[in-house]
């Protein structure tokens, strides 16, 4: 398999674990608290930790139950337009099929004619046809997850999908603003060690092939050119876990949050402090015996 083809593949499954799977595991028992309305079936089902649910898959496209938001996405990621059925919004399918049938059969004409004629011109139409199709093809998922209707808002999940989406906005859905330069400074700044680092491999590998050639009379020596290579390769790989944590983090801050917006605080806190008796426990020695001392508890 192409290597260029697990990235999507890999990122296909991810989203379709996270929007199904692991956001029911973020919130589980969070705080003590019932986040869910235990009278609404479409919140207490978000608690499911089952992946796929056919059944409520099927029953969402034919309007006769409620689909879970992670539900639809994960099915929209295989069969696009998914989405648009379930929020009854049918106008929007020549748009989205239209624009990903168009952007892929041009690729596929443009990038026969490549081959054949080798221009550079038919290369950029190529690719950028695409490109094109991938963005209507992401404009559907965004689409649906906007546009999928709850009573609760705000809904965790969409933060959620938000953010796998496009990293941060998941925090301007939860109106948390002042998180966007340390998720964003972060991706930007791994995205750009990334780019360093590759770029010096890239060079010191080149330089290490041909100083193991008979006759290589430049400045740098091969071990030095290999010790450069190894070093530069590590450090591109510590940027791509980077970017890897960051990203994984702020879905996970966008989910958590989300859920603790309902959770109350009060103003009024308070601190109390007693005498007590603390009683051994009952399979501790028999020379062990009450002992006084003092209890401390908070209430908020």
């Amino acid at each position: 398999m192409n290597r260029w083809l697990v990235i999507p593949v890999l990122l296909a499954v991810f989203c379709l674990w996270s929007a199904s799977g692991a956001s029911a595991q973020f919130k589980e028992k969070a705080f003590t608290q019932s986040y869910n309305d235990h009278k609404d079936s479409l919140s207490r089902s978000d608690t499911s930790d089952k992946v796929v649910n056919f059944q409520e898959i099927f029953g969402g496209l034919a309007h006769k139950r409620s689909m879970r938001i992670g539900s639809m996405f994960g099915t929209s990621i295989f069969l696009p337009g998914t989405a648009q059925i379930y929020n009854k919004e049918y106008w929007k399918l020549p748009i989205f099929y239209g624009g990903m049938a168009a952007g892929i059969t041009t690729g596929c004409i443009y990038n026969n004619k490549f081959k054949n004629s080798g221009l550079e011109s038919d290369r950029q139409i190529m690719m950028w046809s695409f490109i094109g199709a991938g963005v209507f093809y992401y404009a559907s998922l965004m689409d649906g997850v906007a546009s999928y209707k709850s009573d609760k808002n705000p809904l965790p999940g969409r933060a959620t999908i938000y953010s796998i989406l496009l990293p941060g906005l998941g925090q301007i859905y939860n109106k948390e603003y002042w998180k966007l330069p340390i998720y964003w400074g972060g991706l930007v700044g791994s995205a750009h060690f990334w780019a360093v680092n590759q770029k010096n491999f890239i060079r010191f590998r080149d330089i290490y092939r041909e100083a193991v050639e008979p006759g290589y009379s430049g400045p740098i020596t091969a071990e030095q050119a290999k010790y450069y290579r190894n070093t530069y390769r590590r450090y591109r790989d510590y940027s791509i876990v980077a970017f890897g944590i960051v990203y994984l983090l702020q879905i996970i801050d966008a989910n958590v949050f989300c859920y603790m917006h309902d959770f109350n605080v009060s103003d009024d806190l308070e601190v109390n402090l007693s005498p007590t008796v603390i009683m051994p426990p009952e399979n501790s020695y028999a020379m062990a015996r009450p002992a006084a001392g003092v209890s401390l508890g908070f209430r908020f």
